[in-house]
């Protein structure tokens, strides 16, 4: 069964081009029976489109962006193009240590959509998450901001080996612990849960 998965190294080797690449733009693809090759996203892009048939797919690099928060901080974005033959994802993502981490974000187009167009679509959605903040700091430690709403990310915790979460809010690791003691500043209250793919606007 074909199948793709991201590496986790720092700098991997293209098996298709040759060239060394950051590990978040490689792509594992192939099956168990057939076996695997690490392709860059270029590569990895031109592949499906050759595959699926989509001559006229044209992939773009971007270069990475700058973009400030409403508390005056600056976060650097890197993006990514996948293709996956019936649609075309686009990744917006902070680096911490050569790895994706804090503020990470995913718009989902069509194969034949301008990615230009994508981008500024996907940027307008990095600011209007960066517009808010969900969780506040003082002398108790964090705190849910006034306005009562947490939006961020389900992460996984090697602390725990995934018994349970780790939460990035507001483009920072929250522990299940720390959240749960910040929920507890509203014992007796109610609350909704709702869960979102990556690509969606929460």
């Amino acid at each position: 069964m074909d199948r793709t998965e991201l590496r986790t190294s720092q700098q991997v080797l293209c098996g298709d081009c040759g060239q060394m690449t950051p590990s978040h733009e490689v792509v594992n693809y192939g099956s168990a029976e057939r076996g695997y090759r690490q392709l860059c996203s270029q590569c990895f892009n031109a592949l499906v489109a050759k595959l699926d048939g989509l001559e006229g797919f044209e992939n773009a690099k971007f270069e990475p962006v700058g973009l400030t928060d409403c508390a005056g901080e600056v976060h650097q974005f890197h993006f990514r193009t996948h293709l996956f033959g019936t649609g075309v994802a686009l990744d917006a993502f902070e680096l911490r240590d050569g790895d994706p981490a804090g503020y990470q974000f995913q718009i989902i187009g069509e194969p034949e959509d301008d990615l230009l167009v994508l981008l500024g679509r996907l940027i307008e959605k990095i600011r209007r998450a960066l517009s808010v903040k969900h969780i506040t700091e003082d002398a108790r430690g964090l705190q849910i901001a006034d306005h009562r709403v947490v939006r961020g990310r389900i992460d996984w915790d090697d602390a725990s080996d995934g018994r349970v979460p780790r939460l990035v809010v507001d483009g920072r690791e929250v522990t299940w612990e720390d959240f749960g003691r910040m929920l507890m500043g509203f014992e007796g209250w109610q609350f909704g849960l709702h869960l979102h793919d990556k690509s969606e606007e929460v």
